[in-house]
């Protein structure tokens, strides 16, 4: 993706040539990373929240914000992108849709179903994590939240 930002840019400003499909692939791209990179965020613990609080709290404590948060932030989220964007990325699959730019993407059908493809996982990974919460509370120590996990987030 920076590659082809880097060439965009230097085609457009340099040479005064530029590729619509080019344009659309970074931003395309730029979009499946956001994607991937909420999963992975979400794994290591890196996701938004207080840590003033969060941090120097019992692992009691912190199962409970990861149990709420999971069920009752997350979950209704990717709930929400779920069910907004199936019947889009269904009709994108039935129209074998590309750009609506001459010159741009074809297979856009293909991009639009990572959509769908983030909210399964991060939905998934949102049940692990309220899954683990509630082996927390329920006196599985194997499962706590350590410190070392969130070093370096």
């Amino acid at each position: 993706m920076v590659v082809i930002t880097f060439l965009v840019a230097t085609l457009r400003y340099g040479f005064a040539v530029g590729w619509v499909s080019m344009q659309e692939s970074y931003m395309w791209l730029y979009g499946i990373m956001f994607m991937v990179g909420a999963g992975y965020t979400l794994l290591h613990g890196g996701h938004v929240r207080v840590d003033v609080f969060y941090r120097p709290a019992s692992a009691r404590y912190k199962a409970w914000v990861d149990l709420f948060g999971s069920l009752f932030l997350l979950a209704p989220v990717v709930i929400m992108i779920l069910m907004y964007s199936y019947p889009y990325v269904v009709t994108s699959w039935h129209r074998l849709e590309g750009s609506h730019e001459t010159g741009g993407l074809p297979g856009l059908f293909l991009y639009k179903s990572v959509i769908l493809v983030f909210g399964v996982l991060m939905l998934l990974q949102g049940l692990s994590l309220a899954a683990r919460s509630v082996l927390v509370l329920t006196g599985h120590k194997e499962f706590e939240i350590k410190e070392e996990e969130h070093e370096g987030v």
